[in-house]
């Protein structure tokens, strides 16, 4: 007899039961290993990216294995906004997904679509293969499976933000997550992140989400940002890289025998 599996929770439950802002660790290295590591750390949720990074459907699947018996939550980006690409993530057992440039409230509601059954929407079937229902050893999983997702569209640029009050009031979106990097990039102050005009349109966002009874997250690797963020209300933030945090920790233990070795070094005068 096979055993009786339940879902795992997905971000919402994780955000439902918080009292705090849920702090997460992007895992783009592409390495199970890696996301093992960063599961291991104490963040809330890792954020497994595969529209920046080298992840694809086996590389996800084995570091959602690996973080699995880990108090933490995964939450998978896929590259693009396309309904066949998220059913494939779904069956691999992804139950947190953010979607990438959803910029107005179809958009939204075709990220949805792809997420759901019919008749709500037009996820394929095929529960029998697919590790999401546990090969059917989860009862019931097509009459539960919409309940097990959370749905994250990203508000990545200016148009999005100018149709944020839609995109939230989008049924079956759960919240949005923010991307400054972009929408700094859409708004013509690319690499400025932290430029007033950036930040009130994060705020904006950040306010509509709240009002609508949405989640709202951002990104934000810059730790004062962060907690500004986090105090003007977002629920969840990304506040690291894997392959972030490695290429500056290199460069500083690298550095620092850099400077040692010249402090050493006889003087020529």
């Amino acid at each position: 007899m096979s055993f009786r599996v339940e879902p795992d929770s997905s971000l919402k439950d994780a955000l439902k039961d918080a009292d705090h802002s849920l702090a997460g660790v992007w895992v783009c290295s592409a390495s199970p290993l890696i996301a093992e590591i960063c599961a291991g750390a104490g963040f809330d949720w890792l954020f497994i990216d595969a529209e920046h990074s080298p992840n694809d459907l086996q590389n996800v699947l084995a570091q959602l294995q690996a973080v699995r018996s880990y108090p933490v939550v995964p939450v998978v980006r896929p590259a693009v906004n396309d309904p066949v690409l998220i059913k494939q993530y779904l069956d691999l057992g992804v139950q947190s997904l953010i979607i990438p440039m959803v910029n107005d409230a179809q958009q939204a509601a075709a990220a949805v679509a792809a997420c759901q059954y019919p008749p709500k929407g037009v996820r394929g079937v095929g529960s029998a293969l697919a590790r999401s229902a546990r090969w059917n050893r989860i009862p019931e999983y097509l009459t539960r499976a919409d309940d097990t997702i959370t749905i994250m569209v990203q508000i990545e640029a200016d148009e999005a933000v100018r149709n944020v009050e839609e995109i939230v009031a989008t049924p079956g979106v759960d919240g949005i997550f923010i991307g400054p990097s972009d929408l700094a990039a859409s708004m013509g102050v690319i690499g400025q992140q932290s430029h007033p005009d950036v930040v009130a349109a994060v705020l904006k966002s950040i306010n509509a989400a709240k009002a609508a009874g949405k989640y709202a997250g951002v990104n934000a690797f810059d730790q004062k940002s962060a907690r500004e963020y986090m105090d003007a209300g977002a629920d969840y933030v990304g506040v690291g890289a894997d392959v972030a945090l490695l290429a500056r920790a290199t460069e500083a233990l690298a550095a620092s025998f850099s400077s040692e070795a010249q402090s050493k070094a006889p003087q020529s005068y």
